[in-house]
Formats: structure tokens, C-alpha cells, sequence
């Protein structure tokens, strides 16, 4: 049976907004991850709202119309099945997911927004295979340090937080683009040496917590010794198991943005 820990979400409440599109206003196509649509925030949470709920902000306050992907509740990218050896599965949802993403992009013309990292990279390696170079995926850590926020007047705070780059934050080559959205917010960002992969991997952290115990043995001490106050990164289940061995709440570093943003 998976384990349960006090920072297991409780369920999303993601609804599709209808949208009034503003002719003067640019266009993004959001996919928001399984994830992002069906856990929302744990009671221990400082921060109320889904993730989804923050990421439609951020971009209303950018000054984007807002599209989804039809039939949005039957599309994965397919790493889930990738994860358990299903391949022919992942072949046939990331083939769904695309032709839905050059439908309502309308064939790649408007950016494509992915909330959680490990999803833009299943993503993007698949429309490398088949040689789909039409779609323009942005991981969130991109699409906000690269567009964003150039479109958001920052507020910063002087405030300490710690930042986990995912596995595939850093396959994708963000890390320093993750690290420069946060030093944009506040005054200090840290971000612990001794901890690379979170070893949630996945879903992993589940079922085998000492996995996660394990390569986050240290996090605590360091976040305590560098008086972080929360901390951020892009993908749900990582930020499950650092909030748990750290101390301190974890979450999309969306939610940080937002906080400290205007449009």
C-alpha cells in the first residue's frame, strides 16, 4: 500500500474556465500535467489555491488569453506508463496529446505552456522522435523566466527560500533559468549542494519512502542552517516528499511569482 504522509494533497477542484478571448491580448495554450488537475495543496500548505488556479493568474496578469486543450481530462503525455514499462501506451497517449496540441494551437502558432517539468520533457523527447519541430512546448520555468517576466512588475522580498531543480529541470538545461526566477522574487536563494534528485522519482516515493528518506537525509539540516523559509521547484510529487524532509513547504515556484508580481 502507498504511504500516507501529512503532505499528501487533498484532491484539485481544477475547472476549465470558459474563455473570453481579448483581440488584443496574446495567445497560450495551457496543458496543465494529470497531476496539476487532480491534487491540489496539503492542509499543511501555506498557500490555498491549486496550482492550476495561481498558473491562470500569472498568465491573465502577463496578459494572455488562456486556451485548453480539449478533451483535456482524457490527455497525458504519457510518462506515467513510460514509468511502468507500458510503452505502447506511451506511444498512444503522446500521439493523442499531440494531434490535440496542434489542433488547438492551430498547428503551432501560439505557445504551449506544460506546469510541471517531467512532463515537458516526455513531451518533447517524443516530438523529437517523430520529428514534429511545429510545436513550441514551454516548461513552466521556461515560459516564465523567458516571457513572463518581462510582462509582470516584480515586487522583491527580502526573504530566504531554497530551490530544488528537478531531474528533469536539469536534463532540460533550466537549472540557472529556475535559479533567476527566484532571484528576481527575493533577496537570497539556496540551494542545497548535497541534494540532486529528490529520489521521489515519480511516483516511487509512494510506495518506497525510504527511497525518498534516503537521498534527502541531509535537506533539513541544510534548509535550517541557510534559514530558508519555504521552498519551490516544478513538479508535484518532488515537492511531496521535500516538503516532508525538510521542514519547510515546497511548492511550484509559480506560486512564488505570483506573490511577488503585478501585471
Amino acid at each position: 500500500m502507498p504511504a500516507w504522509n501529512k503532505f499528501i494533497p487533498a484532491g484539485s477542484n481544477f475547472k476549465i474556465s470558459e474563455a473570453h478571448l481579448n483581440t488584443s491580448k496574446e495567445m497560450v495554450v495551457y496543458f496543465p500535467s494529470c497531476i496539476s488537475r487532480t491534487m491540489g495543496n496539503s492542509k499543511h500548505s501555506r498557500y490555498k489555491e491549486t496550482q492550476t488556479d495561481v498558473m491562470k493568474r500569472l498568465l491573465t496578469k502577463g496578459g494572455f488569453n488562456i486556451l485548453f486543450p480539449n478533451n483535456l481530462t482524457s490527455l497525458c503525455c504519457g510518462m506515467p506508463f513510460s514509468s511502468k514499462g507500458h510503452f505502447d501506451l506511451v506511444e498512444l497517449k503522446s500521439k493523442e496529446l499531440e494531434k490535440e496540441l496542434l489542433h488547438i494551437s492551430r498547428n503551432g502558432k501560439y505557445p504551449i505552456l506544460f506546469d510541471t517539468s517531467p512532463c515537458t520533457k516526455t513531451i518533447n523527447e517524443y516530438l523529437i522522435k517523430v520529428k514534429n519541430d511545429k510545436l513550441k512546448i514551454y516548461d513552466s520555468v521556461e515560459f516564465i523566466h523567458d516571457i513572463l517576466l518581462t510582462k509582470l512588475k516584480i515586487n522583491k522580498k527580502d526573504q530566504s527560500v531554497a530551490i530544488h531543480p528537478t531531474c528533469s529541470t536539469t536534463k532540460m538545461g533550466q537549472t540557472d533559468k529556475l535559479v533567476a526566477i527566484a532571484k528576481s522574487c527575493v533577496t537570497n536563494v539556496h540551494i542545497p549542494e548535497e541534494i540532486t534528485c529528490c529520489g521521489f522519482a515519480g511516483d516511487r516515493g509512494f510506495t518506497f519512502p525510504e527511497l525518498n528518506e534516503s537521498a534527502l537525509n541531509n535537506l533539513k539540516s541544510d534548509i535550517q542552517e541557510h534559514h530558508c523559509t519555504s521552498g519551490y521547484s516544478s513538479s508535484k510529487t518532488c515537492e511531496i516528499g521535500l516538503s516532508l524532509h525538510s521542514g519547510i513547504d515546497y511548492n511550484s515556484i509559480a506560486y512564488l511569482v505570483d506573490e511577488c508580481s503585478t501585471g
